[in-house]
């Protein structure tokens, strides 16, 4: 559980840094889409983060049981336990699987263009896959606004209890190391969580960066919210 959440942690940090290209502008985030692509090492990334993710689910998942079964009463106070670990220890599982059904939802969302995204098929003038676009046009939606700053809420609550256990799960009992250690993952906690929640509210109140007009794919079913974010960079360039 604690290797996978590390490696999980890095990914997220890496992933953030990468979104907040949108707030540089069209030219930042596509090129930077673009370059993802045609990695090489895409797919065996994406292959690794997929084994990690699921190991990590199915580790929690058999923990959750494993420690149902050793108890099957459940304490009659817990008047014992110091509230923070009451709020986070006690709503790991649930939290996960909230998490759980959000990725899925995020990779539904952006990465395949199956929910509630029209614009997913718009092209930039170089010819790209207008992924600035597609962001800004589904981040102008209170609702998907909403749901990802939700969902990066739960994560953090996920998170500050991993990054305050994972020492004592590796078997690392070092006082001072420990401490230092232990501010620094919630450091990086914090940046992500913080990263992740400012960007769908940073767009969404229209401090994306500089855009120029998209082009689209010839023959392009682009729905309403796609026009509007047209309409509106050809508002702006005039």
């Amino acid at each position: 559980m604690a290797v996978t959440g590390l490696g999980l942690i890095m990914f997220l940090l890496v992933h953030m840094i990468g979104n907040l290209y949108v707030l540089q502008g069209r030219e930042a985030l596509n090129a930077y889409a673009l370059w993802l692509k045609e990695n090489p090492l895409l797919w065996p990334a994406r292959l690794g983060l997929l084994a990690f993710f699921g190991l990590h689910t199915w580790l929690g998942i058999a923990l959750a049981r494993s420690n149902r079964k050793a108890r099957p009463t459940d304490y009659a106070s817990r008047s014992h336990e110091p509230l923070r670990v009451r709020l986070l220890s006690r709503r790991m599982a649930l939290t996960g699987l909230v998490i759980l059904a959000f990725v899925v939802f995020h990779l539904l969302h952006f990465t395949l263009g199956a929910v509630a995204n029209e614009s997913y098929e718009i092209e930039d003038a170089l010819g790209r896959h207008d992924v600035y676009g597609m962001v800004v046009a589904n981040f102008r939606n209170p609702w998907i606004v909403g749901s990802y700053v939700l969902a990066m809420l739960l994560l953090g609550l996920h998170l500050a209890h991993a990054g305050q256990s994972f020492l004592q799960t590796l078997g690392i009992r070092y006082a001072y190391a420990n401490l230092m250690l232990k501010r620094v993952g919630l450091a990086v906690i914090s940046v992500i969580v913080i990263g992740n929640v400012s960007l769908p509210i940073l767009v969404y109140l229209g401090f994306e960066g500089s855009a120029s007009l998209p082009t689209m794919e010839a023959g392009a079913d682009v729905g309403p919210i796609a026009q509007r974010s047209l309409a509106k960079a050809a508002g702006a360039s005039r």
